[in-house]
């Protein structure tokens, strides 16, 4: 009977063992990578949210929007049609957007007209009405993005 020496097994089982960690270390980095495009996409996700709830909070807190803000929020929705879904892009361009120039002459209408001026009411009124609607959307965003902001693993 012939004996096999042990250096025989080492040696027929290294380049399996070898090809596992290999196949194990090529897996983990896969993981890695994928994770690291999960956070990339979070943080450009992050600056559009960051953006539009900037914002709400100065229309929330000055119950007007200046051209500079303007300029900011636009700016910062610029890159929404291609990091959100087409859905969240109509909202944040088209649906908000339109409300922000509504209360843009609602507030011009207001404190350029005339104070005796009939419509001068009916924008005070509708003035109120888009404010108020506007700050509502705070949750709104927040559900329209939900599914984007998500980070699990």
């Amino acid at each position: 009977m012939v004996e096999i020496h042990w250096t025989a097994y080492v040696t027929a089982l290294t380049v399996p063992v070898l090809a596992l960690v290999g196949a194990t270390i090529a897996y983990r980095q896969w993981r890695t990578a994928q994770n690291k495009l999960k956070l990339d996409l979070f943080d450009k996700r992050m600056h559009v949210y960051q953006a539009v709830r900037d914002a709400l909070g100065y229309i929330g807190s000055h119950g007007a929007i200046g051209s500079e803000q303007q300029i900011a929020y636009l700016s910062g929705i610029q890159a929404a049609k291609w990091l959100f879904g087409p859905e969240v892009d109509m909202y944040l361009s088209e649906t908000l957007w339109h409300k922000i120039v509504d209360l843009e002459l609602h507030q011009t209408m207001v404190y350029e007209g005339r104070n005796d001026h009939p419509e001068r009411s009916k924008h005070v009124q509708l003035k109120a009405e888009t404010l108020k609607w506007l700050i509502a959307q705070y949750s709104v965003l927040d559900k329209k993005c939900a599914k984007y902001m998500i980070l699990g693993h």
